[in-house]
């Protein structure tokens, strides 16, 4: 079972230094911040509102990049309603294909498929996968645990249905970024407490969101405002995720408190100059500790999100080059 484990505080403060951001990802961070001040509102936009003002501004960057031999949207039935999904096909092929099933972020609570159709892409493209992305249910409407649910029988379905998709159900991965990569794990540990942990053969964690914890270092340092993310946006995104601030004790929730024994190889991306870069390294050593065979690479100057200025920027190029890597490696490895 699941449970918390024993012991201080997983999170430990990093040296109280502020490393420079790559310029290209400024140039990234500076365009995104011009276009949410140009689209500010008078009150306080509702959550529809803030939903589509965050796809108009990410609309430029998802333009461009690699085109694919299919893209199919499909239903996926599931208990708690049908879940619409998106699979990207990088060549035409009959022969089952290697897939990763991908979960966007946006703090649970905004973005989808459309705002990362183009990282998906260029992860289908570089690693010769299948890409599924997953639009599941948002909060505050929908409210933890609700959306593992769904995701979790996204899961089963593929590899039931392996036929319906075209790929091989003994190559699956999960993955995702930010909240996403939050979903993958929970995900995971679902999978293996029900006695089900062969389904996934891997997990790509991308700058990744662990624990509703942050240090006085990180929330002052990357977290503070004029950031990409910052650590005010973090809480909001937790109060509109957890049906009840206990629920952030729960390890489907707060993956840092998890035993993470059995978890599938892990690969995890860490943006340097991210308000959750510390948790993702510490995440990373509670990975080591329980035995998974995890990698890790760290991308200096890099913010969160910085995968979808890969348009302008290597550093992203560089990353999802190294998730492809890693996808074709392992999932190769698993036939």
């Amino acid at each position: 079972m699941t449970h918390v484990p024993s012991g201080k505080d997983p999170i430990e403060s990093a040296p109280d230094v502020i490393a420079p951001i790559d310029p290209q990802i400024g140039r990234f961070v500076s365009e995104l911040m011009q276009s949410q001040m140009g689209d500010a509102r008078v009150s306080q936009p509702s959550f529809r509102e803030m939903r589509h003002d965050a796809e108009v501004i990410r609309e430029p960057w998802r333009r461009g990049g690699p085109v694919m031999a299919g893209i199919r949207d499909m239903q996926v039935p599931a208990a708690r309603g049908d879940v619409h999904v998106r699979l990207f096909r990088p060549c035409a092929s009959s022969e089952p294909r290697p897939a990763l099933i991908y979960l966007h972020g946006g703090g649970w609570t905004m973005f989808s498929i459309d705002t990362h159709e183009r990282i998906m892409r260029e992860l289908a493209a570089r690693a010769g996968v299948v890409v599924i992305g997953v639009d599941y249910a948002l909060s505050p409407e929908a409210k933890f645990p609700f959306a593992l649910h769904q995701i979790e029988e996204v899961v089963r379905w593929v590899a039931s249905h392996a036929d319906e998709f075209e790929v091989d159900p003994e190559r699956l991965a999960i993955g995702g970024d930010s909240a996403g990569a939050n979903l993958a794990v929970g995900t995971s540990l679902m999978l293996r407490d029900a006695g089900d942990p062969g389904v996934l053969q891997g997990l790509l964690l991308i700058y990744g969101c662990f624990t509703h914890l942050l240090s006085e270092t990180s929330a002052n340092g990357y977290g503070a405002e004029g950031n990409l993310l910052t650590s005010s946006e973090m809480a909001a995104f937790w109060r509109n995720y957890l049906a009840d601030p206990a629920d952030a004790l729960d390890p489907l929730a707060s993956p840092m408190l998890a035993q993470l024994e059995g978890l599938p190889p892990t690969f995890q991306v860490i943006a340097q100059c991210d308000v959750l870069a510390e948790q993702n390294v510490a995440f990373a050593k509670r990975l080591h500790e329980a035995g998974v065979a995890a990698e890790k690479r760290e991308y200096a100057g890099a913010t969160h999100s910085f995968l979808e200025a890969v348009s302008i920027a290597e550093v992203a190029g560089r990353a999802l080059d190294d998730c492809a890597t890693w996808l074709r490696k392992r999932l190769r490895a698993s036939s």
